[in-house]
């Protein structure tokens, strides 16, 4: 099929070209990000591909349907910025990939958790300069401490196997158990009672209007003092003014963000000569005890490819008349 590709990067292009020789679809490759003006670049696709900071409004549908789109191939699990009653009132199909690496994301996660609490990125600067002081670069150990998951899916049970590995304490918050989690030892509690007891505190769920600023200042409120929190499933999930005043009270003791509320204008862009215009994000980075990097828990090699393979199998799955991995 042809296909409208939006928001290219270079190695989108390299793992996409790679994979389409077992499909042969005919690929438009754009570096543009989806918008009502950019949808004009659409031709005679019936297929546009899109990344989860691509406008999938309405509005944008509306171009997209009167120029004969009939499906929106999502190469991501995350469907929160398509417009879904739109998109079934206009008829066209919305496919994504619903898993490409669990372990990417998990292990991701672990590693800014070991960067901040270990300091690793503080020390790495310190000695390209000559500081070999262990000023202010005093951890806590991982073995024995409560680590409380909230989405227990394939990515929040991988990263609960790996700190179960560390000898962690692991509670979850799920509104489905996992039998494979609950094997492993891992707590089921409440939400409210996870938040009141963790000393490390992973979000792994998608989001929804229950998730939407699940930490807040209410549930920092109910934290531990210094308590750790990681994100690197979605940005709006939590608070950002709600996290800073936590992190200038204490009440945050460490923060690594993977995604960000609103990042869908910055991340995955190079905006080393203009700066950062976002206030917000930009007092986040002024604090030593956080890390924030650009979405790219996923972007592992395997993780691509299995992003390239199954994004064009839905599409070939669409031409064939059945439909794979929709989104409902």
């Amino acid at each position: 099929m042809k296909v409208a590709f939006f928001n290219t990067k270079a190695y989108d292009k390299t793992f996409f070209e790679l994979a389409n020789t077992d499909f042969g679809h005919q690929i438009s490759y754009f570096s543009a990000h989806l918008s009502v003006e950019s949808a004009a670049l659409v031709n005679d696709q019936k297929v546009v591909c899109a990344f989860i900071n691509d406008d999938l409004s309405a509005d944008v549908l509306n171009v997209l349907q009167r120029k004969g789109v009939e499906l929106i191939a999502l190469r991501s699990a995350g469907f929160n910025h398509v417009d879904l009653t739109a998109a079934k009132e206009l008829n066209i199909s919305v496919v994504r990939v619903p898993a490409y690496s669990p372990y990417a994301v998990a292990e991701h996660t672990v590693g800014l958790l070991l960067c901040l609490n270990r300091g690793i990125h503080r020390a790495h600067n310190r000695v390209r300069e000559g500081d070999f002081s262990l000023r202010n670069l005093m951890g806590f150990d991982l073995h024995g401490k409560t680590v409380g998951i909230v989405g227990t899916g394939k990515i929040g049970q991988a990263f609960a196997t790996i700190m179960r590995g560390f000898g962690c304490r692991v509670v979850a918050y799920d509104i489905v158990e996992n039998p494979i989690c609950k094997e492993l030892g891992v707590e089921y509690v409440s939400l409210e009672s996870l938040l009141s007891c963790v000393d490390i505190l992973s979000l792994h769920c998608p989001l929804t209007p229950d998730t939407f600023h699940l930490v807040d200042d209410n549930a920092l409120e109910t934290m531990k003092d210094g308590v750790t929190i990681i994100n690197t499933s979605r940005g709006k999930l939590v608070d950002t003014q709600a996290l800073i005043k936590g992190l200038k009270s204490g009440k945050i003791g460490l923060l690594g963000l993977d995604v960000y509320e609103e990042e869908e204008a910055m991340f995955f862009e190079d905006l080393s000569a203009t700066g950062i215009q976002d206030d917000v994000l930009a007092r986040l980075t002024t604090f030593p005890n956080v890390i924030i990097t650009s979405h790219q828990g996923f972007f592992t090699q395997e993780a691509m490819k299995n992003i390239a393979h199954t994004t064009l199998s839905n599409i070939a799955q669409f031409e064939s008349g059945t439909i794979q991995n929709a989104v409902s």
